[in-house]
């Protein structure tokens, strides 16, 4: 089954299920966003090319990227982790030394968690964040004729895994991009201050299409982006020619990246540090059959819910 699939059946099986559905969950009585990601050995990472160090430091990112992706500051996680018998000291130090840098990075503190056994390595965090902006955040915001804009640049650190997995010589700009991202925190700040209205936003890390979809569907529009407008490294590219791959597999498919993606409107993005924000695409008119169309020179790729859940990343087979 596919996690698109999981999700409606939990969210048709619960009896309330309002908090579902976006990055974070946002509990009003109290002005927290709260989120959860798991990295499994196998399926997100593999030890033999990531050491606990990283894998502390991406456990920590991938978690915080949720909360800037609902305006809100980092402040606390708690750490579930399970691990086999075959790990010893060194690993349990060194990884926490990868949590510990990313939080001190990131102003995060570590108040608890869990510790069991496994037959794989599982690091599974909860991270919670103040509400810092007084409007909302949604990917059900998005506004007809609202720009699309986003932080750095995609494909990157899915040009890296490949890489790393496929054994294949690449800068290591590329692989650090996967083993160790960031976070966008300097970004988030600079974007509070230039809107007064609910926005929608997510971030990359299932990929730019998937990303871009999930928002169509959530608020009924259609979007429209241009290809040459989506920021790309020049080692992407040339990773990607070397090897005789197409570049658009990492760009559009590529996940990983966590780059955060808003919905503004065209006046706010206007006053924005354009090295911190890229326009990439607009929201069209509102549909009852959401669609992304990327197009490229003469030619254009329509995605559809069918073709994400054929594209994108399988969480129950890597």
């Amino acid at each position: 089954m596919k996690e698109a699939e999981i999700l409606t059946i939990i969210k048709n099986t619960l009896t309330d299920s309002s908090y579902i559905g976006d990055d974070c969950a946002f509990l009003k009585d109290f002005g927290l966003y709260v989120t959860q990601d798991s990295l499994v050995e196998g399926v997100h990472f593999n030890l033999s090319y990531m050491t606990p160090f990283q894998l502390g430091i991406k456990a920590v990112t991938v978690n915080v990227s949720d909360l800037l992706t609902a305006v809100s500051m980092p402040m606390y996680i708690t750490v579930g982790l399970s691990l086999p018998n075959t790990v010893d000291e060194k690993f349990v130090k060194e990884l926490y030394r990868g949590i510990d840098t990313a939080c001190l990075k990131y102003g995060v503190k570590v108040i608890g968690g869990d510790i069991t056994g496994s037959e794989k390595v599982v690091i599974s965090i909860t991270a919670i964040g103040k509400r810092c902006f007084a409007h909302g955040v949604s990917r059900k915001f998005a506004k007809e004729s609202d720009f699309i804009i986003a932080t750095g640049h995609f494909g990157t650190a899915s040009a890296g895994l490949y890489a790393l997995e496929n054994k294949l010589p690449v800068s290591n700009i590329l692989t650090d991009a996967f083993l160790t991202p960031e976070a966008r925190l300097p970004e988030l700040w600079k974007i509070k201050y230039h809107l007064d209205y609910d926005i929608a936003s997510t971030d990359s890390s299932d990929s730019l299409a998937e990303s871009l979809f999930q928002i169509a569907e959530a608020s009924g529009v259609s979007i429209s982006v241009n290809y040459s407008d989506i920021p790309v490294l020049p080692e992407v590219r040339e990773f990607a020619k070397t090897n005789n791959l197409d570049e658009k597999d990492f760009v559009l498919w590529g996940g990983e990246d966590f780059e955060l993606i808003f919905c503004v409107q065209y006046w706010a993005f206007s006053t924005m540090d354009t090295n911190m924000f890229k326009y990439i695409g607009q929201v069209g008119e509102r549909t009852d059959k959401p669609t992304v169309t990327v197009y490229d020179n003469k030619s254009s790729i329509v995605i559809d819910r069918e073709m994400t859940d054929r594209k994108s990343f399988d969480h129950f087979g890597g």
